[in-house]
């Protein structure tokens, strides 16, 4: 393994634009491409040994509606039987840990890189990426954007449309932009 990626892989600051990272995303391209290939043409079971080979751990019942797209894809783990809809967008230059039985609502945005703010580096390509983690049973609905190096606890829904730049506990329900805790879901 290289330094850059060695970099990127310890959430260091890392040149995006390298040629181990571009054989990943080619890797990722191909197996992306297959996955998101016509309805018919690609059976459920397909789809899973798909899955298998890009993430790095899926489990049991997973369902992810395509098109679906990612950075590498083994940065991300799913739990048994979470459900994620259409137009998903996992950006894992970091890890990002889906837990059980999520529901993830269409166009939903996981996204991990977080870029250079001085202009100079920003240009060169400079970027680092902070872990996503979303909990058991959590409820994300269409169009949520989790932003880098957030944690959502288990049991919680977050409302369409709501931007989460902060970590949520569990068991509550959070909505707007950003993502604000309105009231607790437990009795």
């Amino acid at each position: 393994m290289g330094e850059n990626k060695r970099r990127m892989l310890a959430g260091e600051w890392y040149v995006s634009d390298d040629a181990e990272l571009a054989a990943d995303t080619r890797r990722r391209v191909a197996l992306c491409a297959a996955y998101n290939g016509p309805g018919a043409a690609v059976s459920p079971e397909e789809r899973t040994r798909i899955l298998s080979e890009l993430f790095g751990a899926v489990g049991e019942g997973v369902r992810i509606r395509p098109p679906f797209h990612c950075d590498f894809g083994y940065h991300i783990d799913v739990g048994a039987r979470t459900f994620v809809n259409f137009n998903a967008v996992f950006l894992d230059a970091a890890p990002i840990t889906v837990g059980a039985d999520a529901q993830i609502g269409p166009n939903v945005q996981l996204l991990t890189p977080v870029h250079e703010l001085d202009p100079a580096r920003r240009r060169a390509g400079w970027e680092r990426a902070l872990p996503v983690t979303i909990g058991d049973n959590v409820w994300l609905g269409g169009g949520v954007i989790v932003c880098p190096g957030v944690t959502i606890g288990a049991d919680t829904v977050v409302g369409a449309g709501s931007v989460v730049t902060r970590d949520l506990p569990a068991g509550v329900l959070a909505v707007g932009s950003p993502a604000r805790v309105v009231r607790s879901l437990t009795a």
